[in-house]
């Protein structure tokens, strides 16, 4: 074990995979460039040779569809989005192409491919930088969605993902870069569709998912010193989700909050509370709730932007209302000193 960030994690997972398995590439646009995108990069051509790493056109739908031809060829392609949103023009390629080749054609060939994409928001992102669309892949039959929240997850569920049989999103929220954790060396794996339980409780559950887990941390440690204790759990994968361990959660609880990095409408928090709602209804001691994104873009304006984001306080807050016993969340709120559109004073890019 050793300290390092989640972007190094990211690196030494590619790393790995590639010094297991000489069929694992790795291209996209700015993946050699001196920066490396945000340092998950950095090195590898060097190590590994520009036939195995390498950059790419802005050509987002083709390079998909070389990934998918490479990875029906025997290879195992890791294709890399310096943004989601750069990602759309691709859809077409990993909806109809990626996602139904194993069903299509009687599960005799799967496409082993790895589609990095960074989202997040802060920094004047706006509304074409900054979205959030997870809901949108987790909707679609055959493609598996992660969404690591620390360094350890992120080298952990990015080596399953390389080597899983099946096309893989693999979503980073740009906030979570510069976190640091402990993370195994070596090929250290862990299982695609395994929640992990972050804090135990029984007062309420918490399901979050990517940089929200980090939110609901501080909010569920400021909460517990009042004597409110959370069950938070952190989903990691978003398709396959790992019902058992949140039904579990629910019926000793009796209440369920789920937060989400993306809008509110059509959103994976959404689904949760559904799948909740139908199977744990004896269970429920108050409506399940839910905070996401307000429904409309993001902008580029700091002024406009200033009460978009769930942070810590109004998970607290929350909290607190479906609990009935009121909290004072300006304490927390005041905790923060940095702008709201970095997550901490630590916080010095990537943008």
């Amino acid at each position: 074990m050793s300290q390092t960030t989640f972007a190094q994690a990211i690196n030494a997972a590619l790393s790995e995979a590639m010094r297991l398995d000489p069929g694992v590439i790795c291209y996209g646009l700015g993946v050699p460039d001196p920066k490396g995108v945000f340092g998950t990069t950095l090195g590898l051509q060097e190590k590994f040779g520009p036939e195995r790493l390498f950059d790419m056109p802005t050509a987002e739908n083709a390079m998909t569809g070389i990934g998918i031809g490479a990875a029906l060829y025997g290879l195992r392609p890791v294709i890399t989005h310096q943004r989601l949103d750069f990602a759309l023009l691709s859809m077409d390629q990993l909806v109809n192409n990626a996602a139904k080749w194993h069903f299509m054609f009687g599960g005799q060939r799967s496409v082993p491919l790895t589609v990095r994409m960074i989202l997040g928001r802060g920094w004047g992102q706006g509304p074409t930088h900054s979205q959030n669309l997870q809901a949108w892949f987790a909707h679609v039959p055959g493609l598996k969605v992660v969404m690591p929240a620390s360094a350890e997850d992120a080298k952990g569920l990015l080596l399953s993902a390389i080597f899983d049989p099946d096309p893989v999103i693999f979503l980073e929220h740009r906030w979570l870069h510069n976190m640091k954790g402990e993370v195994p060396a070596g090929d250290y794996r862990l299982p695609l569709g395994k929640a992990k339980t972050v804090r135990e409780g029984k007062d309420i559950t918490v399901v979050s998912m990517s940089y929200m887990t980090v939110e609901a941390i501080h909010a569920a440690d400021y909460l517990a010193a009042q004597g409110i204790h959370c069950d938070l759990i952190d989903l990691r994968s978003i398709r396959p989700i790992d019902w058992p361990t949140i039904e579990a959660s629910v019926c000793r609880t009796g209440r369920l909050l789920v937060l989400d990095t993306g809008n509110l409408t059509g959103s994976v928090s959404g689904e949760v509370v559904a799948r909740i709602a139908e199977r744990c209804w004896d269970a429920l001691i108050c409506a399940p709730q839910r905070l996401a994104m307000p429904d409309f873009p993001e902008a580029t304006s700091p002024a406009l932007t200033e009460h978009y984001h769930v942070r810590a306080e109004h998970v607290a807050g929350r909290i607190g209302t479906m609990l009935g016993r009121p909290v004072d969340t300006a304490p927390l709120a005041g905790q923060r000193s940095h702008p709201h559109d970095v997550p901490g004073d630590w916080f010095a890019g990537p943008f």
